[in-house]
Formats: C-alpha cells, sequence, structure tokens
C-alpha cells in the first residue's frame, strides 16, 4: 500500500501519535504463521506470564488487553463492588480522558481530587476517604494513582508506598494507571516492581502503546485479593482477544528484554532536551514569554505561552491544548523523536517567541 501521510512527520502532541516500534512489528511477524490456540490459550500468552513474574514479582498474572480505557474500567470493575467508589485526581485520565467509560460501562463512581501536580497524597484521599456505612454515599473501595501523572510527574516508591499504607489501614485497595509506567521506571532508574509490587500496589496496568505497541496492554494482578473476575469480565467488557498472541507478543517485546525501557529513555531524554533548549533560550534572552507550569521528570513538557505564539506555532507542529484559562499547552515525546525533531521545534519556538516578534 503507499503510504498516506508523510512518514517523516513528527509532533509533540502525543506519544500516541508515533508508529510502532520496528522490533515490535518483528514479533508480530514471528507470531504470524501457523495456527495458535484462541483466546490466550497460546504459547507466547503463557510465556508473557513468566516475564510478567520476573518483572513483578512471583504471583504477578497478566491479563492482555486492547488498550488503556479498557484495561482502566476492566482493572477497576475487578476491584469494586457494585456499591464501590474510587478515589482518584481530578486530571486522572480515567475522569478526564475516558468518555465517561468508568460510569457509563462500569457504573463506577468516581471521587475527585483537585490536585496541584497530577499526585495524590494521603491527607489529599482524606478528603473523599469517609462515609463507610452511610447508605446514601457511594463506598470509597480502591484508590487509583497514575504513573507517571497525567501532568508528567513521577510518583517515587516512598511515594506510592506512603498512599498504598493509608489507603490499606482504611480498608480500600490501590490501583495504578500504568500507561506511560516504563517511562516513570526509566525516570526513576528503578525496576518497575519497586514503585508497584514492593510499594504495596494490589493491581496495575502495564501501557504498550504508547511505549512503541500496537494496541498492546495487560492488567496484572499482584494481590489476588483485590481483584475478582477478570477471566469473565475481559470478555463482558469486550477486552477478550481471539487472536491473542499477537496481542502478547508485543508485550514480549517491550518486556522481555529492555526495548520498554530503551524506548521510555528516549522519550524521557528529549523531553529534557527540549525542556533545557527552552531554559536556556530564555536565560539568553532569544525566548520570551514562555514558563513552565509542571516539572519535566518523564515525556512531557507543561508550559504557557503567549496565544498568539501558539496559535502559529500549531501551523508547523502539532500539539495540544492543557488548560486554556492560562494558555498551558502540553508537549509530548516519543521513542521515535529525534534530537533533529526538538531542534527544530525549538528553531521555530524561538522564532515564535522571539522578544523582537513583540
Amino acid at each position: 500500500m503507499t503510504p498516506l501521510h508523510d512518514p517523516t512527520s513528527r509532533g509533540f502532541a502525543s506519544d500516541n501519535y508515533s508508529g510502532v516500534h520496528p522490533e515490535v512489528l518483528d514479533a508480530l511477524a514471528a507470531a504470524n504463521g501457523g495456527h495458535q490456540v484462541s483466546y490466550g490459550e497460546d504459547r507466547y500468552t503463557a510465556r508473557l506470564q513468566d516475564v510478567a513474574a520476573r518483572h513483578f514479582g512471583e504471583g504477578a498474572t497478566a491479563w492482555p488487553v486492547f488498550n488503556g480505557t479498557g484495561a482502566n474500567v476492566v482493572a477497576l470493575t475487578s476491584m469494586l463492588p457494585r456499591w464501590g467508589a474510587v478515589i482518584c485526581a481530578k486530571t486522572a485520565h480515567i475522569h478526564a480522558d475516558e468518555g465517561g467509560a468508568p460510569e457509563k460501562v462500569a457504573g463506577i463512581k468516581l471521587l475527585t481530587i483537585p490536585t496541584p501536580d497530577g499526585k495524590l497524597t494521603p491527607e489529599l484521599i482524606d478528603t473523599e476517604a469517609w462515609g463507610w456505612g452511610d447508605e446514601h454515599r457511594a463506598q470509597p473501595k480502591v484508590v487509583s494513582l497514575t504513573e507517571s501523572s497525567e501532568l508528567g510527574t513521577v510518583y517515587t516508591p516512598s511515594e506510592v508506598r506512603a498512599i498504598t499504607d493509608h489507603a490499606h489501614r482504611l480498608g480500600m485497595t490501590v490501583y495504578l494507571d500504568g500507561a506511560r509506567l516504563s517511562n516513570a521506571a526509566a525516570s526513576l532508574d528503578v525496576p518497575l516492581r519497586a514503585f508497584t509490587t514492593d510499594a504495596g500496589v494490589d493491581v496495575v496496568s502495564f501501557g504498550g502503546t504508547k511505549n512503541g505497541a500496537l494496541a498492546a496492554e495487560m492488567v496484572v494482578v499482584l494481590n489476588p485479593e483485590a481483584s475478582e473476575g477478570l477471566r469473565y469480565l475481559r470478555k463482558n467488557q469486550m477486552q477478550l482477544a481471539s487472536k491473542m498472541r499477537f496481542v502478547s507478543a508485543q508485550l514480549l517485546a517491550l518486556l522481555d528484554g529492555d526495548l520498554h525501557l530503551r524506548n521510555a529513555r528516549q522519550a524521557n531524554a528529549m523531553a529534557r532536551l527540549l525542556r533545557g533548549g527552552i531554559e536556556a533560550g530564555l536565560a539568553e534572552g532569544a525566548m520570551s514569554g514562555i514558563a513552565f507550569t509542571q516539572p519535566t521528570q518523564a515525556n512531557a513538557v507543561f508550559a504557557s505561552l503567549p496565544q498568539a505564539s501558539i496559535e502559529r506555532l500549531r501551523e508547523r507542529f502539532h500539539f495540544y491544548d492543557w488548560d486554556t484559562s492560562i494558555s498551558e499547552v502540553r508537549w509530548v515525546c516519543s521513542f521515535d523523536t529525534t534530537h533533529a525533531d526538538v531542534e527544530a521545534f525549538l528553531e521555530a519556538l524561538g522564532e515564535e517567541c522571539s522578544p523582537s516578534r513583540g
């Protein structure tokens, strides 16, 4: 087929814009040919269980799914009774960007908390962790974290442990939405289990799509007492792949070696390069009117700048508004973002935000 787009074009809107990593494509091709038992009874999915245990600890059980929304909804449904509620940050993907799927598909009540940096704390959780035994209030049963957060910040293992200890004392379990789990691991320079299993998380999702895969994510149950019915819920909520070997093969490509970290390190490094270039431009007086709104701890840069500059810059590069009330935007780097991509963007940013432009 003739490509319908320019394969050399890259922007800074989302790591979902990126293609599939060549090693993942090779894994898909290697898994092709011949027949394998469907619905997860294949050799690739069996191998994935061993690999998940290596990363998350013995007893971890991996449940491959198609996408992050499905992972979140299936996981949370398995952790909740019908009267249960989930405490999450107001910026959490399950609240702000799932199209109401947790509420509509699973009937889950979300108890949202405003946060300055996208991260919950035990003190913030306490603002919604109340009302147990009150039949008029949905019962808080799960705390949901996102790693890295929707504001590009990263929970340290000790921060996760403080939350899980607090939640468990209150009789709640903890789910970690890991759409960018590898970016967090690369940022922290620790194994995946350090801020999941070893930090007391009960259920976690691992995101492959933003890290070089094609429609491949998984739910990993770390505490079997915290999750029930996943075998049935995946099918019930339309996340059970018939040809699951192709989902599992992609996750194996990422996790059986170090590809997931190589990809995440590249994305994180390009975000640091972008931020560093802007900081240098501001310090040298070559740029003006740009202010960072969040620390850059993973693969995203959040900043505010004049609206006119945003509009002109967006004619040349894809990126999204974040908070239009303060002219805040988000720039995201991907596993395939290059130095040249960042330098081209910095050059354009310098032109649009030059002090001489007025």
